[in-house]
């Protein structure tokens, strides 16, 4: 039987997400790869033993995630009552709908059927009442955005939601929801956006609205699908995503990045930081981001990963320096 570690509270910080009264971790754990039905159970049960003994409080899953579709919250359901049962309530359970899940006109996007029927097969699949947190996974382009955000407040008075997030919202897009769901008196907890050193767009206004609306941000992609991390540090490596067409692709990794992730390496071997945790650092710079939502294969990773909580903070100095960096030719 599986005893969490006594001090896992210890090991972990926690951070207020916007102006709600919750407090989540600095680092979350997303199931997007590696908890599929491809995927060996048992090292998907060490992973998530590991996180919780962490102090990591919230998971991340969305309906699609696997490979196939659907497995990974199937999986992680199976682990969460065979090993989580009694800790529910220490935890923040979060999934999202948004992309092609089923076929027929009905699976897909951001129409009140789909968002509803989507969650209520999540909830099936992981064994749960309700998730603490229900995202639309992407803006719809042809559903009215009222209809998208009345059925995200829906599902929360029905309670199989407890706040509504966003994700892959633009500034524009994300205001106008906003409104609305405060409207609805079922504000937004927490936008969900990919951000890291090599893609920043959230920097051209998005941060500056979540923080005057009150709204948290947990990024997704902190280390560029691998990119910031020393796996590329001599060129790509033959087992590398880049070399198998996930969403990193060989032509991703160009002579010039391979040039910035060498030079950004430098940076934080002198910080006495590997450079996937300085890469994590950057993004909860200045505290503006929440959360950093990180995946694992194996879990070292997240012991990795988990560390930078406890070491110091990017100087004014170096944050110059990697600026400069990411900014040459």
């Amino acid at each position: 039987m599986y005893q969490p570690a006594s001090n896992r509270y210890q090991q972990m910080k926690y951070k207020r997400c916007g102006k709600s009264g919750v407090m989540l971790p600095r680092v979350a754990l997303g199931l997007w790869q590696n908890f599929g039905s491809v995927n060996p159970i048992e090292n998907q049960r060490e992973i998530l033993r590991k996180a919780f003994d962490l102090g990591i409080t919230h998971f991340d899953l969305a309906n699609n995630y696997g490979p196939e579709p659907g497995s990974a919250e199937k999986n992680f359901g199976t682990i969460l009552k065979s090993d989580f049962c009694g800790y529910r309530d220490e935890m923040i359970i979060s999934t999202k709908a948004g992309y092609t899940m089923w076929p027929g006109p009905y699976g897909d996007w951001g129409s009140r059927k789909y968002l509803v029927a989507s969650l209520d097969q999540s909830l099936k699949r992981m064994g749960l009442d309700y998730v603490d947190i229900f995202y639309h996974h992407r803006p719809d382009p042809n559903t009215p955005i009222e209809e998208t955000c009345e059925a995200l407040s829906h599902l929360v008075r029905q309670g199989k939601a407890l706040y509504i997030g966003l994700s892959n919202y633009r500034p524009e897009q994300a205001k106008k929801a906003f409104e609305l769901l405060r409207e609805n008196k079922t504000p937004c907890l927490i936008h969900q956006p990919r951000y890291n050193m090599f893609d920043r767009w959230i920097e051209d206004g998005l941060l500056d609205l979540v923080e005057e609306e009150g709204v948290g941000t947990i990024c997704f992609s902190p280390l560029a699908q691998g990119m910031l991390t020393d796996k590329y540090l001599k060129g790509i490596p033959a087992d590398s995503r880049a070399t198998k067409n996930y969403f990193l692709k060989e032509s991703d990794i160009t002579e010039e990045k391979l040039e910035k992730i060498a030079a950004l390496n430098e940076i934080a071997v002198e910080r006495g930081q590997t450079l996937a945790q300085m890469a994590l650092t950057w993004v909860l710079r200045k505290d503006r981001v929440t959360t950093v939502l990180v995946g694992a294969s194996r879990p070292s990773q997240l012991e990795d990963n988990v560390a930078i909580v406890n070491q110091p903070e990017l100087s004014k100095e170096e944050l110059e320096k990697i600026e400069t960096i990411l900014a040459s030719k």
